[in-house]
């Protein structure tokens, strides 16, 4: 494979499993020390943390000669950053808070040159690595990888439409807003949100779509993979940290 070529994305069409940790620390020092621990895939998310622009820069810096995979979550489906976060190099996008299809059509537009989309041109940016790839403009579109996140009721019920439109690769469930929208917050593990994701998964899988998901909890990792997820986040760097750090010190304490 060459450098651009995606490989997080052709694992996927090759039907193989990619096990993935969510991370918010907003340093590359952590990103780095992380991608050397064998996941297929990190989420550097913009969202729900700290990282900015020049932060995720850096850490796309960091994972550059390894073989784990980075995905950005941008904050919002915001054409600008979208255009920002791919000339820095993302070749993986996640997309939060879609609800229908006008709005996964929007995003895919923002990864696309015209005629087939919105996408600012720029001559030579990081992801062309400064114009050493030539055909960069050409190629990058078949090598994006677009993920779209349901996370309500309403998404719920344009799931079909959503997923049928053409350029979203995979349908991420956003279990936090999800179980919230449904009238469980705080309870992911809640049986009816469960057996929810289980059915949405199974239509995005239906769809012809990659269904993807994030969860710390190791047993519903497994039913979701069973279920079909094949973009499977099974924890976070930041829970990783507290948790570890919480249970060694109490071993002290006792």
């Amino acid at each position: 494979m060459d450098s651009l070529t995606n490989r997080f994305k052709a694992a996927l069409a090759e039907g193989r499993q990619q096990i993935g940790l969510w991370c918010s620390l907003a340093s590359p020092i952590s990103t780095e020390v992380v991608a050397g621990a064998g996941f297929d895939w990190l989420l550097l998310d913009m969202e729900h943390s700290a990282n900015d622009l020049r932060d995720i820069y850096a850490q796309l810096q960091a994972m550059m000669e390894g073989d784990t995979h980075p995905m950005v979550r941008v904050p919002s489906d915001d054409p600008i950053t979208i255009k920002r976060i791919l000339d820095a190099g993302a070749q993986s996008l996640m997309i939060p808070n879609i609800d229908d299809a006008a709005q996964a059509a929007r995003v895919v537009a923002a990864t696309r040159y015209a005629p087939r989309g919105i996408r600012g041109f720029s001559q030579a940016p990081r992801a062309a690595r400064f114009g050493r790839i030539k055909d960069y403009h050409t190629r990058c579109e078949a090598e994006i990888f677009v993920a779209v996140q349901v996370e309500s009721r309403r998404a719920l019920d344009n799931l079909d439409a959503i997923a049928a439109v053409e350029g979203v690769d995979g349908v991420f469930i956003g279990p936090g807003d999800l179980s919230t929208s449904l009238g469980y917050v705080g309870q992911q593990g809640h049986p009816e949100v469960v057996s929810t994701i289980e059915a949405a998964v199974a239509q995005i899988v239906r769809a012809g779509k990659q269904a993807g998901i994030l969860t710390p909890s190791e047993e519903l990792a497994r039913r979701y993979i069973a279920a079909g997820t094949r973009f499977t986040a099974v924890g976070s760097e930041m829970g990783l940290l507290a948790r570890s750090s919480e249970a060694l010190a109490a071993r002290f304490r006792a």
